[in-house]
């Protein structure tokens, strides 16, 4: 089905044209895709920045190949084509995730990447959703299964995934531990963390004490250190490029480890959607840039301080001004 609107043949897209820092980034115009069979084509309204995709930039995961790469895994947006007889239809509002290109006016999607967008949210919020909340969910509820009264330790509490796999834990009734800088306290609190722990100060170690799962948003060093924590038998659950640590370590001192990879809960994101609607699951959005401040955003998500989600914001092109 096909939107009775002309679409434009060349559309605004945020480009790396090679790799570094922000500055790397630019707003081009690229030809607009032409939807796959099976794909969905979407106006998209907002992106977010994820941690993964400023790796990309700076060209740590070579195998998607040199630039010029167009950045973004979250999307939320309008439906402005779709298969005859599918789950969407122009008009629809959805959101989703595609590894990668949603820094872009148009992208095309598979139609099971894509999931209707939460009605309680706007574009902005929808769009800092995907990614976080199905790594979020995957660790709390698929991997680790966390049950009433169990601990947890969460580091990086503050930030995208761990923000939402905070409120996710409590949810299912443990008792929450949470790092992040003393700035962010009142923020963890406010999500529900029983122990915020600044770990510039102090060791979070001798805080936590035995916990029953460790959720590592962080990795390097906190990988191993992140063992002391665990009971025997307790499962830490890695979710960076870095881990620090290994199945065979983590055997060897009777504990568990998982890499947190593939998600194997059917349509993560319709069980997003519908935690947001029933108001158990919110997303702090700490800021908006525009798509032509994209580097701005890159800036920002680089400096290591930003609480919850950053969103790229991708408004309609502004008609030319016409001078009399």
């Amino acid at each position: 089905m096909t939107t009775s609107a002309p679409l434009p043949d060349l559309i605004r897209a945020g480009v790396v044209e090679r790799f570094g820092g922000p500055e790397v980034l630019r707003t081009v115009r690229i030809p607009r895709p032409v939807r796959a069979a099976g794909h969905v084509l979407v106006r998209v309204h907002a992106a977010s920045v994820n941690h993964g995709e400023t790796k990309i930039r700076r060209g740590l995961v070579p195998e998607l190949g040199p630039p010029p790469l167009v950045l973004g895994s979250d999307l939320s947006g309008t439906v402005v084509q779709a298969d005859p007889g599918g789950r969407f239809r122009a008009g629809d509002e959805v959101y989703g995730i595609h590894f990668i290109g949603t820094y872009a006016e148009y992208v095309s999607v598979p139609e099971a990447a894509l999931a209707t967008k939460p009605r309680s949210v706007d574009h902005v919020a929808a769009a800092a959703l995907p990614v976080a909340a199905r790594t979020a969910l995957a660790a709390v509820v698929e991997y680790a299964d966390l049950r009433a009264g169990q601990r947890i330790l969460v580091h990086a509490a503050a930030g995208g995934v761990g923000h939402l796999a905070v409120q996710l834990a409590r949810h299912r009734g443990a008792y929450v531990i949470g790092t992040g800088r003393a700035v962010h306290h009142a923020f963890l609190r406010r999500l529900g963390v029983h122990e915020p722990v600044d770990y510039t100060r102090v060791d979070f170690r001798t805080v936590a004490g035995e916990v029953d799962v460790v959720l590592d948003l962080v990795g390097g060093g906190y990988g191993r250190r992140s063992l002391d924590c665990l009971r025997p038998g307790g499962l830490l659950i890695g979710a960076t490029l870095d881990p620090g640590v290994t199945g065979e370590e983590a055997d060897l001192r009777g504990r568990r480890y998982r890499w947190l990879g593939e998600v194997r809960t059917v349509r993560p994101l319709d069980v997003v959607r519908d935690l947001v609607d029933a108001g158990r699951l919110t997303v702090h959005v700490q800021r908006t840039y525009p798509l032509s401040d994209l580097a701005a955003a890159h800036a920002h998500s680089d400096s290591g301080r930003v609480t919850g989600k950053l969103v790229v914001t991708i408004p309609p092109p502004q008609p030319a001004r016409i001078f009399g």
